[in-house]
């Protein structure tokens, strides 16, 4: 966080304000930082005060995408801002940790609980675990899993780690492995898939995604056959790339639906499953990200962080 003085939330900032970066903003665009500074400012109005030389970095004019630096004493005009409208507090709760320093948090994420409020979702994991530390000063997601997936997750302590966390996602350095129970006898023991794929937004406002051979971006999940079961198979998923529901699609566009996948999945089959048909109920989908592998991304240090598989999961296997 920036030290600075006290600004009422309401109405406006009456007199320009000089801040100076510390190690939580450092890294940041001066766009992002102004937008998140002045909530409820328009964006046209904060990128217009920097074009026109308001916003001063150093003493200095700069552009909107200059990266803050360690020091640097920025000099705010006053900005009018809005009301903010009342949002329902976050309860506090913190997931089991897997590992945390004073850079990195990584926390075991249970199904049924997004990853970050918003679409209808008043609050996810990043607000109960910040509300559960509420004296931490940065807390942001690293990256997010489904709703229903559970399992690993990473959490930035430092801007610092996050700018350099979003790096190694983007150069596909973080190795991301998950377990899934899908429908079927899954025939190879390893297997690449690589259905290119398209986000659409449907008639009644749902996003899905879907196999484009032509529109879609390039996908890959490597699959390798954990167990056969009665009816089901149990594989570890390597994700090659990182696209909005990629296991479940090229599962299902396979012929192979996870158990219990609310948008892709065999429903009959999972309302036999959430009713015990199988010896066992299972009333979630059997998705969970069990291992993350990566360097540290502030001390480099090799880190490969597991989290076991949920206890209605392992009743299910055991089950069958």
């Amino acid at each position: 966080m920036l030290a600075q003085r006290k600004i009422s939330p309401v109405s406006a900032a009456r007199s320009v304000s000089t801040v100076r970066v510390d190690e939580g903003s450092a890294g940041q665009r001066l766009d992002n930082f102004l937008l998140q500074w002045a909530k409820g400012v328009p964006k046209s109005h904060v990128y217009r005060i920097v074009r026109t030389g308001e916003v001063r970095v150093n003493g200095g004019r700069t552009r909107a995408e200059y990266r803050l630096a360690l020091g640097d004493e920025l000099r705010i005009p006053p900005m009018r801002r809005a009301e903010p409208t009342a949002k329902p507090v976050a309860p506090a709760q913190m997931p089991p940790i897997l590992f945390e320093d004073e850079h990195l948090l990584v926390i075991d994420k249970p199904s049924g609980v997004a990853a970050h409020g918003g679409s209808g979702v008043a609050h996810g994991v990043i607000e109960r675990v910040r509300a559960a530390r509420p004296q931490q000063p940065f807390l942001e997601l690293g990256h997010r899993l489904d709703r229903e997936t559970s399992g690993v997750l990473l959490l930035a302590k430092t801007r610092r780690c996050l700018v350099a966390l979003h790096e190694q996602l983007r150069t596909g350095a973080v190795e991301k492995r998950y377990l899934a129970l899908v429908i079927g006898d899954w025939v190879n023991d390893r297997q690449h898939v690589r259905f290119p794929l398209a986000k659409r937004t449907l008639a009644n406002g749902e996003r899905r995604v879907f196999v484009d051979e032509e529109e879609g971006v390039r996908a890959h999940t490597i699959f390798s056959l954990r167990k056969r079961l009665p009816g089901f198979s149990l594989l570890e998923a390597e994700l090659k790339t990182g696209r909005t529901h990629q296991i479940r699609v090229h599962l299902a566009h396979s012929g192979f639906p996870i158990l219990g996948d609310d948008k892709y999945g065999d429903f009959e089959v999972n309302r036999r499953a959430a009713r015990g048909a199988f010896g066992a109920r299972l009333d979630r989908m059997f998705l969970h990200a069990f291992r993350i592998a990566l360097a540290h991304p502030v001390t480099g240090e090799r880190l490969v962080i597991e989290a076991p598989l949920p206890e209605e999961c392992e009743r299910f296997l055991a089950a069958l």
